[in-house]
């Protein structure tokens, strides 16, 4: 079939195999020009493995430190109708690449919060990797069913204590606007905290060290973005904020509970990106093209593999780590500190509907978008005749 982009509202419904090919393509090729990471990770679990911070991470691991890796993602297949997920052609692609490397790799297809999944990652380490170096924890998912309840909770985005109302960018209709958020009730912040908090991460770490398949020395990390003023009221301050926060907490507890193979838990804080989950999120769209125009006249902008190798050199394979008061990994500095903030901060005061593609990046926040399912890379013939049939 020939595949066209069908974007409806924050999400795109379909997506393109030799697009998401390329997408994993160019990661690769760009960490096997960096230097190799020293003293880098040989066997790593990736739990969200199969598109953004997640995908990066595995790419950063395999082509950078020749790490085994097991990734746990939850994707659509294809069939002769319907494309799949770009998360499942972004998986294909990246087995693809290994089997070229000679790099050893599994993938496992399900629901990461169940305990079912837990048990068969554990039976593939035990039988094919002997024990885990480094365990990325980057699930982002709107519900999760609580495995010994049953009961299904759902993530919400509101502010917490009060209505807010600010800028937002309607990315179908190419409209600034205001938007009114109501606060969350305690039922909203309590679900979220369940389906985006630390206690699945906690419960994943807990599994694999009963069945003895963690290393001595092991480090761990959970991805967080905290950001700034501008995106305090629906991020750091609001639900997903109560989240992250309980991510803290899990990462405190982990080093406590694990001391006898000296685990190290970390909360990793990232830069905004478009990813699958930040382009749902009111604020974000707007923000994220405004940091775009800034970074890159800066010449810091990153995308999400920069980031990810800057993590493990910079952070968790570096000698002596920089960590904030909270214990956390930080590689969103180029990001927050005061002055971008206040070149930001500058352009959020004056967007309008009039001025916004002068003052922001909306070009290069759509291609990254676009990018996101395969679509959009100049080199993919987008007109040619493909099979939506890729198996792993």
């Amino acid at each position: 079939m020939v595949i066209k982009p069908k974007i409806r509202g924050f999400i795109c419904t379909n997506s393109h195999p030799v697009g998401c090919a390329e997408n994993v393509r160019r990661q690769v090729e760009w960490i096997k020009q960096q230097p190799t990471v020293e003293n880098g990770p040989k066997n790593v679990l990736v739990i969200g493995c199969s598109t953004g911070y997640g995908l990066a991470s595995r790419i950063t691991a395999a082509f950078g430190s020749g790490a085994a890796t097991v990734g746990v993602c939850f994707e659509k297949e294809p069939t002769e109708k319907r494309t799949g997920t770009a998360g499942w052609y972004n998986t294909a692609a990246f087995h693809q690449q290994a089997d070229q490397a000679g790099l050893q790799y599994h993938s496992i297809n399900g629901d990461a919060f169940s305990d079912e999944i837990k048990q068969e990652t554990i039976d593939y380490i035990k039988a094919n990797m002997g024990k885990i170096d480094l365990v990325v924890y980057s699930l982002a998912s709107p519900k999760r069913k609580d495995p010994e309840t049953g009961e299904l909770h759902s993530s919400v985005l509101k502010p917490v204590g009060k209505q807010y109302t600010t800028k937002t960018y309607h990315t179908d209709r190419d409209e600034v606007h205001d938007v009114t958020l109501d606060p969350a009730t305690e039922e909203d912040i309590a679900n979220t905290i369940k389906v985006m908090g630390g206690e699945d991460w906690e419960r994943w770490i807990k599994q694999l060290h009963d069945a003895g398949v963690l290393a001595q020395d092991c480090q761990t990390t959970a991805y967080t973005y905290i950001g700034k003023k501008l995106t305090w009221p629906i991020y750091g301050h609001a639900t997903i904020g109560r989240a992250k926060e309980d991510l803290d907490r899990a990462s405190t507890q982990l080093d406590k509970n694990y001391q006898d193979i000296n685990l190290k838990a970390y909360v990793s804080s990232l830069k905004a990106l478009v990813t699958q989950a930040s382009s749902a999120i009111p604020v974000m769209p707007l923000y994220i093209s405004l940091i775009y125009k800034v970074m890159k006249q800066e010449g810091t902008h990153e995308g999400c593999i920069e980031q990810i190798y800057r993590l493990f050199t910079e952070g968790l394979y570096a000698a002596d780590p920089e960590l904030d008061s909270e214990g956390r990994l930080h590689m969103d500095g180029y990001e927050t500190n005061d002055a971008t903030q206040a070149k930001i901060e500058a352009l959020w005061d004056k967007v309008t509907q009039d001025n916004f593609h002068q003052l922001a990046d909306y070009e290069g926040y759509h291609q990254d978008f676009l990018n996101l399912f395969g679509f959009g890379f100049d080199n993919v013939d987008y007109e040619a005749d493909v099979n939506p049939k890729v198996n792993w």
